[in-house]
């Protein structure tokens, strides 16, 4: 499943794109998304997207009639799902098989949506974007001032749940998925499978440095390619190659030589290294 990172990086990755461009015309080949495609995204057509940007693992494009009065129209609301991803086309090459939807702009070029699992969704609001029910109750950003010690730590006390379901939370703080759970986990020298309520603040503290680290040098290393995901110009990232733990089961430890374990928590793989964390 792309992760913030690989969110951030589509985001970055189309922006230039179509930021500042009208919208022709979208194509809809195939409504039948983890929700139905509404009608109503045909409102983007005519219109002007004025922003491109991300709250979590979705990605907001705001329209406008007038891009300089910000007359806003709406906004559509995209999320890539199990297996999506937004290439960069011209809005002439032939789709294939699991390319459902195209966003064409008048430089000819389209925003395709491919989704072979078809768990993504294209959504509208013409109402605020953040206050919509998918983003309303999510946390704070890792990466911003309010993802800070202080609300870190508050929010983990009294919770009995592990620490890496607690950070995985996203009512707690958004866009710190399985991969980058383990890797930030690891990188503070924590186990997994501490409990939250009971976890130090000194160990918070780390842990805080660790996933704004971690996330950090994802986005710029253009995310983790594990099976689905390419950049929005069709190049994968790198991050991968600089994972410590996650898909390294019965591995060396790349620190201390200790195998690396794999458990399951909450239905996810966790992989660590019960030498180095603890």
């Amino acid at each position: 499943m792309p992760e913030l990172p690989e969110v951030e990086t589509t985001r970055r990755g189309i922006q230039p794109y179509v930021e500042g461009h009208t919208v022709i015309k979208v194509i809809v080949r195939q409504p039948n998304l983890r929700w139905k495609v509404p009608d109503e995204i045909h409102a983007m057509e005519g219109a002007s997207i004025v922003s491109v940007r991300r709250r979590g693992k979705y990605l907001l494009l705001e329209c406008a009639l007038n891009s300089k009065q910000q007359q806003r129209t709406g906004t559509a609301i995209i999320h890539l799902g199990m297996s999506g991803s937004l290439r960069i086309v011209d809005a002439s090459q032939p789709p294939e098989k699991h390319d459902h939807i195209d966003i064409v702009v008048d430089t000819g070029k389209a925003i395709r949506l491919r989704d072979p699992r078809r768990f993504g969704a294209l959504l509208w609001t013409t109402d605020d974007p953040l206050k919509h029910k998918l983003l309303r109750s999510l946390g704070p950003e890792p990466l911003s001032a309010d993802f800070n010690l202080e609300y870190f730590y508050q929010q983990s006390r009294g919770r009995s749940v592990s620490i890496k379901q607690f950070i995985m939370n996203t009512h707690v703080v958004v866009g710190v998925g399985n991969i980058y759970a383990c890797e930030s986990l690891f990188r503070a020298g924590i186990s997994p499978k501490r409990v939250a309520g009971k976890t130090s603040k000194k160990r918070y503290q780390k842990l805080l440095q660790m996933i704004k680290a971690v996330l950090s040098e994802a986005i710029e290393q253009g995310g983790t390619t594990l099976r689905d995901f390419v950049q929005a110009e069709g190049n994968p990232g790198y991050f991968q190659q600089k994972l410590f733990v996650y898909g390294r089961a019965n591995l060396p430890c790349l620190v201390c030589g200790s195998k690396i374990k794999q458990i399951t928590q909450g239905q996810r793989s966790t992989f660590y290294c019960s030498h180095c964390q603890h």
